[in-house]
């Protein structure tokens, strides 16, 4: 009798172990009762029916990625490259993904690669280098439209990595370096160009000044010549006046004045070595005596 209950209790765990299932989070489970998809499970408890039912699958409902391999893509201008990419997936119908695609991240993986090569292969390659994210909306869009059918939704595709071949690589590094040479030329040239036209407008600016010095140092020696001769004509015109009175020392005054003109150009003369002087000097201080009296007559006039 007693063991009879002990085989009870031990079917009654049995059936209890088997009727309550615990699903962790982040997953669901489907159930199949004969075979047949009945429900979802959430995670939590959940009671089934022991031999009736069964679990189907256990469904990642997290988001999830997936490598997609390194593959040959020919673009638009007949360059061979090679992309790889990631993809980001979660499933938001645990049913529809375990019973409408078979073998869910293989389908995926396949569908980016298609779709990879189909919008690739309608850009240049240049266009293919310099506008990822365009294209990782392109492939987000396409994809995530094809799988919305199996219950999953494609958060992100990335291009991880487009890689020319090794002799388009050196090809692209020399035009690269020429564009930055003819970039430096250029630069080169056009402060060439900046500086000689600071320095045209500094010599043109110079000139300027200096003619504009040269015509003032022509105005002021005018004057100066112009006072000379205002001074000259006056002294002329005194000494004039004082021969036509009959006053000797006036004619004395022209002589003595031409004659140390004269003594001061053979002074001045580079041929000159010795000065021979067959007039007395006595007469030199009288004709210089006599322009001290003309001077001296013109003050007392003027008083």
């Amino acid at each position: 009798m007693e063991s009879f209950a002990i085989i009870v209790l031990f079917f009654a765990v049995v059936l209890v172990t088997m009727a309550v299932k615990q699903i962790p989070q982040g997953y669901e489970w489907t159930l199949e009762r004969f075979g047949r998809y009945t429900r979802t499970m959430s995670p939590g408890l959940e009671f089934i029916i022991p031999f009736f039912d069964k679990v189907g699958n256990k469904v990642n409902v997290m988001e999830q990625v997936l490598d997609i391999p390194p593959q040959q893509v020919i673009s638009r201008d007949n360059a061979m490259v090679t992309i790889d990419a990631v993809c980001f997936y979660q499933v938001f119908s645990a049913s529809q993904a375990s019973y409408e695609v078979s073998n869910l991240e293989y389908a995926i993986r396949n569908l980016t690669m298609t779709n990879i090569r189909t919008v690739i292969g309608n850009m240049d390659l240049d266009q293919m280098l310099s506008q990822r994210d365009h294209i990782n909306s392109q492939l987000l869009t396409i994809v995530d439209q094809a799988t919305n059918p199996w219950g999953i939704k494609i958060t992100r595709i990335e291009i991880k990595d487009i890689t020319p071949p090794a002799d388009l690589v050196a090809a692209m590094g020399g035009q690269m370096k020429a564009e930055r040479l003819k970039r430096a030329q250029i630069l080169e040239a056009e402060g060439t160009r900046q500086a000689a036209i600071l320095a045209a407008e500094g010599k043109k600016l110079s000139q300027i000044l200096e003619a504009e010095g040269e015509r003032q140092a022509a105005f002021l020696q005018s004057e100066a010549r112009e006072r000379q001769a205002e001074a000259e004509a006056k002294a002329t015109l005194m000494v004039s006046e004082a021969i036509s009175k009959g006053d000797i020392q006036a004619v004395n005054y022209f002589v003595a004045q031409k004659y140390i003109e004269a003594l001061g150009t053979l002074a001045a003369s580079s041929n000159s070595k010795i000065i021979m002087m067959p007039l007395e000097s006595s007469q030199v201080i009288g004709s210089i005596a006599g322009i001290g009296e003309i001077v001296k007559e013109l003050q007392h006039k003027k008083a």
